[in-house]
């Protein structure tokens, strides 16, 4: 495989994950939720759109469908949390291990292959023909994009903006008599939604669900959220769900030029946490950087100050 079709196929699937990171960013930026329901999610999405598809649905059916589930997976989760009063983390964590079964069960096997069944992917070839191999590019960009947009306005909606203040400070949302559990429920829901629907499309792009295919799919978004926001910034929310999109594609490349160079397959999640941790570190270690040359420049103008000084005094007395 050419570097030049690898990096396409990068593209392709950064635009696919991309929205499963704009999930991953609902919850951890907007929310503030550790929400590790998404591992879980992402391999339903993609069980219930491929075991629908191999079953004779039609694909937009089918992709829809995922979507609907992942709705009701986040709902699930933020009820045991605000509900149930299990603890966030926790309560992502009893979700995701419940998934895996759920989903065998969707499945009945642990791999549902799509190789001849038509999907939204090989509708889009047929659309697109004119647009040759750059079908499928411009149909996944416009998919997350969309999407994209849709979600900023969502959190400006009043809804939206509730849901971001009970991130910021519940405790202030609630003075205001507003009810926090079912902006959690909501957020979770929206979240594991998106994250389904990247599960679904993506079963369809690589022609198979696998129950193992979300296994670390919250460190990739974390990835993607943390790269787009250092490179990117994030200093309206506008710029920084354009970041998630920049962060995954960028995440993605990397990972293809990864195994250009003859990385096996399985130190890709090695990768992956390495990636983050240095995304993590950088930004400190630039702003430790940045605060030492100024400390250094405030010692050196002072220094300066004093010698006029002593100049000055020098020459009055003189």
């Amino acid at each position: 495989m050419g570097v030049g079709v690898a990096l396409q196929g990068s593209i392709e699937s950064g635009f696919i994950f991309a929205i499963m990171a704009l999930g991953v960013y609902l919850t951890f930026r907007i929310l503030d939720f550790p929400d590790l329901t998404v591992d879980g999610s992402f391999a339903t999405g993609g069980a219930v759109g491929a075991t629908m598809i191999a079953a004779g649905f039609a694909p937009f059916m089918s992709t829809v469908s995922a979507l609907l589930i992942g709705l009701v997976v986040g709902a699930m989760t933020g009820i045991l949390h605000t509900k149930g009063k299990i603890n966030a983390l926790l309560s992502g964590i009893l979700s995701m291990i419940a998934l895996y079964s759920i989903n065998l069960r969707i499945m009945g096997k642990a791999n549902v292959p799509l190789l001849g069944e038509e999907t939204l992917f090989t509708q889009i070839q047929g659309v697109l023909s004119a647009l040759g191999d750059y079908g499928i590019l411009v149909a996944v960009a416009v998919i997350a994009l969309v999407i994209k947009f849709v979600n900023d306005w969502f959190l400006h909606t009043e809804v939206g903006l509730a849901i971001r203040a009970t991130g910021n400070n519940q405790r202030m949302i609630r003075s205001f008599s507003a009810n926090t559990d079912t902006t959690i429920i909501i957020g979770l829901s929206i979240s594991n939604g998106m994250v389904a629907l990247s599960g679904a499309l993506y079963a369809q792009y690589q022609g198979f669900a696998d129950v193992s295919m979300g296994i670390g799919m919250i460190i990739i978004g974390l990835a993607s959220v943390i790269i787009g926001e250092a490179i990117f910034g994030n200093r309206t929310i506008v710029r920084a769900t354009f970041a998630v999109i920049g962060g995954a594609i960028i995440y993605r490349m990397v990972v293809a030029l990864a195994m250009q160079v003859g990385l096996a397959p399985s130190d890709m999640k090695l990768m992956t946490a390495l990636i983050v941790i240095i995304a993590l570190i950088m930004p400190r270690i630039s702003a430790g950087y940045k605060e030492r040359k100024r400390r250094a420049t405030r010692i050196k103008n002072r220094e300066q100050q004093s010698r006029i000084l002593e100049r000055g005094e020098v020459k009055k007395h003189a």
